[in-house]
């Protein structure tokens, strides 16, 4: 099926319901290989108590383009429908905000949906303190059967420290920001192949953005990490450290800013050392598992660290065993 469309210099294709002043809130769902859960997500859009909206697709290369194509036709009179080749998220977000037309932005991945509050409530948010410029709020996460803040809190204010140090973690799905505020941080950064997310709201932050966020759970969070526990957990964490790197090589710090980088920094470095320590040990390369923990007790001493230190000395296979056993995630890399 071909779908009927003309050209944008940003992508390839656009249908749009005709109407004679910007929306509100533009919304913005990048679609790439969710062709059998994108329809479900429309339905949560077309199902909000609030009505100010457009929405925006991106196809970003997808291989699924014909099914998808084939899901989206019904709502083709309903949505901006842009194509583009493959540029990840970061670049279909960024495709799409520069195709918006409303004052404000509403994220959701086209695996997420919506409860029919969502946008309301977000936007009462805003209405009540207009100092605002992003909110975000809470989810139900369907993989493992809880809240996201239940797992990953929000606590305090949502600065720019708070970010850095997860003292608040923003799910990408529930945020509504200020068009006018991430095109002054930079808009998202498409060299960052995982958490361009996490970074755009960081630098958002720091641009002077006022950040609020609801405890309320107004969507459901569908979305989950390929490979195991420990794969995940270190292949997050190495991504963390890219960004916070960036973060101190690139953003205008004060003294006090750089400190928390600098501290979190060698927090994940520690982290990502155990994951990686930790895989090794299920290898059996006991000599490597120890270089890895050794490294890691240096940046953040903890007694469990101490106890595997000394065990793969003394006793490396038995040591070993408690692979299977520890394979908790640290703290926001879950």
């Amino acid at each position: 099926m071909k779908l009927s469309s003309t050209v944008l210099n940003t992508g390839e294709g656009r249908q749009s319901q005709t109407v004679d002043r910007a929306p509100k809130v533009s919304i913005i769902i990048p679609a790439y290989n969710t062709a059998p859960l994108i329809a479900a997500c429309l339905v949560s859009v077309f199902s909000q108590t609030y009505h100010d909206f457009e929405v925006i697709v991106v196809n970003d290369g997808s291989p699924d383009t014909p099914q998808l194509e084939t899901v989206l036709e019904p709502y083709l009179a309903r949505i901006v429908y842009l194509k583009q080749p493959n540029k990840r998220a970061a670049g279909a977000r960024n495709t799409a905000i520069a195709n918006a037309r409303g004052e404000w932005l509403a994220f959701l991945d086209s695996d997420d949906t919506w409860l029919p509050n969502h946008l309301a409530a977000q936007m009462e948010l805003v209405a009540h303190d207009t100092n605002l410029d992003m909110v975000y709020c809470n989810g139900f996460r369907i993989g493992d059967q809880r809240e996201f803040m239940a797992k990953c809190p929000s606590h305090g204010p949502a600065t720019f420290a708070a970010l850095i140090e997860e003292r608040c973690q923003i799910p990408v799905s529930t945020v509504v920001v200020r068009k006018s505020s991430l095109v002054k941080a930079g808009l998202f950064d498409e060299q960052l192949a995982q958490c361009d997310d996490y970074d755009m709201w960081v630098r958002t932050a720091f641009h002077g953005a006022k950040i609020g966020y609801s405890r309320q759970v107004q969507v459901r969070l569908n979305g989950g990490r390929p490979g195991s526990l420990s794969q995940s957990s270190s292949k997050m964490a190495a991504a963390y450290l890219k960004i916070l790197d960036k973060v101190n090589r690139t953003l205008p710090l004060n003294d006090s800013d750089r400190h928390v980088v600098e501290k979190r920094t060698q927090e994940i470095r520690a982290h990502y050392l155990v994951e990686q320590g930790k895989l090794l040990l299920g290898q059996q390369q006991f000599n490597e598992a120890l270089d890895h923990f050794s490294e890691a007790n240096v940046l953040l001493p903890k007694p469990k660290l101490s106890l595997v230190l000394f065990g793969l000395k003394v006793a490396p296979r038995a040591t070993g065993k408690i692979f299977s056993l520890w394979n908790r995630p640290p703290r926001g890399i879950a």
